[in-house]
């Protein structure tokens, strides 16, 4: 359904993307990993053809957004919804004019007539439809996410959602509600998703692949149960927070008593 062929892109001598590969299959969840300046936000401008690559394909449904005129590109992008890093929700708009600002668009209705469409949408992200005429600045930042992601969705019903590091600055609780949120829309509606981020756990819990960048390169394209044995030094650099911050979780409290073990003896030996 995607696929990025030998992409290279750069701005003016600076290379931010060196022969770029990798393909996302219908239905599936690819999460773009690497660290800041790596290039990952870039890959998603240049499929949605905000950007052209200095060489190389890339394909949405075999139409290369490379070779087609900008009103074809436009065409092509319209399958696609964009949530943005940090939501990027218009504050002078209520919650109910943000999700239906395309709808009013496409259709030439009355805000009347499409509360009841926008109200679908906020429910399909969880969110009760009473916040409808909130300001984005009454609502929790990821409350505000969601929003984004119902307004991605009202986006003339797109197959394709891309999702520019979703969870940032978000506390755990709700940074679970969207990563959860990510997975119910591939998994009922089956939405093909492209997620770019830096966070490792929402990179192994929503990824079905995950292509991992570097200094503009791919250093890894594959399950997450590959990357999390590759021995590769950057990765494995990479990857070392995430795996004393999962053993420090795991590991029992001293004196605990694990399920199914007995408790330590206390005094002398028997």
């Amino acid at each position: 359904m995607i696929e990025f062929r030998n992409v290279d892109y750069s701005i003016g001598e600076h290379r931010i993307l060196s022969g770029i590969s990798f393909a996302v299959r219908r239905g599936e969840t690819r999460v773009i990993l690497g660290p800041s300046g790596s290039g990952k936000s870039t890959v998603l401008r240049l499929l949605m053809g905000l950007v052209q690559p200095d060489s190389g394909n890339i394909l949405v449904d075999g139409e290369d957004m490379a070779a087609v005129d900008e009103e074809h590109r436009r065409r092509i992008r319209q399958r696609m919804g964009i949530v943005f890093q940090q939501g990027a929700l218009f504050d002078s708009m209520t919650v109910g004019e943000n999700v239906g600002f395309s709808l009013l668009e496409q259709v030439g209705a009355d805000e009347e007539e499409i509360e009841p469409t926008v109200r679908n949408f906020l429910a399909l992200v969880g969110l009760d439809d009473n916040l409808i005429d909130r300001m984005p600045d009454e609502l929790s930042g990821g409350m505000q996410r969601r929003v984004a992601i119902a307004r991605a969705l009202a986006a003339r019903d797109p197959q394709i959602l891309l999702y520019d590091e979703p969870t940032t600055g978000l506390d755990p609780q709700s940074a679970e509600r969207i990563t959860d949120l990510i997975l119910h829309l591939r998994d009922t509606m089956g939405k093909t998703s492209i997620m770019v981020t830096h966070d490792i756990a929402d990179a192994f819990k929503v990824g079905n692949r995950i292509t991992m960048l570097n200094e503009g390169r791919v250093v890894f394209d594959g399950p997450a149960a590959d990357l999390d044995r590759a021995d590769t030094p950057f990765i494995i650099q990479f990857l070392a927070p995430f795996r004393k911050s999962v053993a420090a979780a795991c590991a029992p409290a001293a004196g605990a008593v694990r399920p199914g073990q007995a408790p330590p003896r206390l005094g002398g030996t028997s």
